[in-house]
């Protein structure tokens, strides 16, 4: 009521004070080719190293991918999950994230940069344009990837134990927590093909095969005979073991894991998930029916989405110039 008879007045105080603030908003802040000024050859440096890495371990393909989510989803993608805590108290040590593999090839990368642009590139904008470059290596199309987030020098192991998703999830779960950070279901259904590629440890969905109501019975919802070729590879309580979540198909990213879900292949229980939701189930229909005919378009759109979650810009955070440890 305050501001009734000086609205104009009390508004632009309003904008002057948003602009002020340091940027945690969604996305506000980034644009594509950030870095054209200060460091041009920038993103030709990351898909440079990430061709090389991929010739020797295109295996990397999918924890790389998977460790850009596992960032966004705390705190933002502001690259705390790069960090180190001497009491390992931080988000890397957080049981979600301790099979997070590719940490060395995000060195890799930011050693080239600071080789050629000293304290330009953040962490945080090499873990997005690391993400994109690893899909378009094993098929995707290329999408453009929007820079200038900044690095955070806060992780909390704690943050990752409530902020992730875990593959036990259900639909009103996961519809949740994606409009949590401001994404939308078609997202959740878009990224949630990103299963495509990589593997998984048999603990993450061993309970769906073994003791799925605690009565040492599988899930009901998982096709039989995926069950039993599941068994043939994970045996009770295996710890290491990996699991390819796309079979036959895991360095390719493509379209078959859609194929999979309808047939009730989906490894985690997030993935069968998807079709208790009229929204995400045509989506899958859709996809089924047309070959993929929108996904690859729609992933890049939602991995920017995705990538504008609680970034850091402007004066906020900082440029670390090892991505491990604060300045």
């Amino acid at each position: 009521m305050a501001c009734s008879k000086l609205f104009l007045s009390c508004l632009l105080v309003q904008l002057t004070f948003l602009f002020l603030v340091p940027e945690v908003a969604h996305g506000q802040g980034l644009k594509v080719g950030f870095y054209q000024k200060a460091c041009p050859n920038a993103e030709a440096i990351v898909k440079g190293v990430i061709r090389e890495v991929m010739s020797v371990a295109p295996s990397l393909s999918g924890p790389l991918l998977r460790m850009h989510f596992h960032d966004c989803f705390v705190r933002g993608c502001e690259g705390s999950v790069l960090l180190n805590s001497p009491t390992n108290q931080s988000e890397k040590n957080a049981g979600p994230n301790l099979s997070l593999r590719g940490f060395q090839t995000i060195d890799r990368v930011k050693t080239a940069l600071e080789k050629a642009c000293p304290g330009i590139v953040s962490c945080a904008d090499i873990l997005a344009l690391v993400a994109r470059d690893v899909v378009v290596a094993t098929g995707a199309l290329s999408y453009d990837v929007e820079t200038g987030r900044r690095d955070g020098n806060v992780s909390i192991l704690t943050d990752a134990l409530n902020n992730l998703i875990p593959p036990s999830a259900n639909i009103t779960t996961l519809k949740a927590d994606f409009a949590k950070k401001g994404l939308s279901v078609k997202d959740l259904v878009v990224l949630s093909g990103g299963h495509t590629i990589g593997t998984s440890h048999c603990s993450s969905f061993s309970d769906r095969v073994y003791n799925f109501t605690g009565k040492g019975d599988a899930d009901p919802t998982l096709d039989s005979n995926y069950i039993a070729r599941l068994k043939l590879r994970c045996k009770p309580n295996d710890q290491t073991t990996l699991v390819e979540m796309d079979p036959g198909s895991v360095r390719t990213f493509d379209v078959k894991y859609f194929d999979l879900i309808p047939k009730r292949r989906g490894l985690f229980t997030s993935d069968s998930a998807l079709l208790d939701d009229s929204e995400t189930k045509a989506y899958i229909d859709l996809q089924v029916k047309t070959g993929g005919s929108t996904f690859f378009k729609d992933f890049g759109e939602s991995m920017v989405n995705m990538g504008r979650i609680g970034v850091l810009t402007g004066t906020a955070g900082e440029v670390r110039k090892v991505c491990s440890k604060v300045n």
